[in-house]
């Protein structure tokens, strides 16, 4: 299994101020795709700075204050899910993931509360 991408994510009720205090750090927004869930779509902003390091910022207006995950993208869901359920980490949906056209995706939650958001992205041939 490997890792192709990890890096912060950012849920926020004010992304647009998040995105803002982020763009005048020097990071730019590479592209913003929207994700349906069951209960509403999610707009994710990614941004990347000119040092190759990047930052994603969820539009959740949802949520009461800013929460704070790592989103880490694999090559193998499967091994990656085992990996991380064999050390104490719970998916937030049970067993449930969140299928797309074009990644699968859990939240987990590790045994000491930090949470990562694992995801594979699907390629089409």
């Amino acid at each position: 299994m490997k890792i192709t991408t990890f890096d912060p994510l950012i849920l926020s009720p004010k992304a647009d101020d998040v995105i803002e205090v982020f763009g005048a750090l020097g990071f730019e927004k590479t592209h913003a795709p929207v994700t349906e869930t069951e209960t509403m779509d999610i707009t994710s902003t990614r941004m990347k700075d000119i040092n190759g390091f990047h930052v994603d910022v969820a539009d959740l207006n949802i949520l009461p204050q800013d929460m704070i995950y790592i989103r880490m993208n694999v090559d193998d869901f499967s091994e990656a899910y085992d990996i991380l359920i064999r050390h104490g980490f719970k998916n937030t949906r049970g067993d449930g993931t969140v299928e797309t056209g074009y990644s699968r995706s859990a939240t987990m939650v590790s045994p000491s509360g930090f949470t990562i958001v694992l995801v594979e992205h699907i390629k089409k041939d």
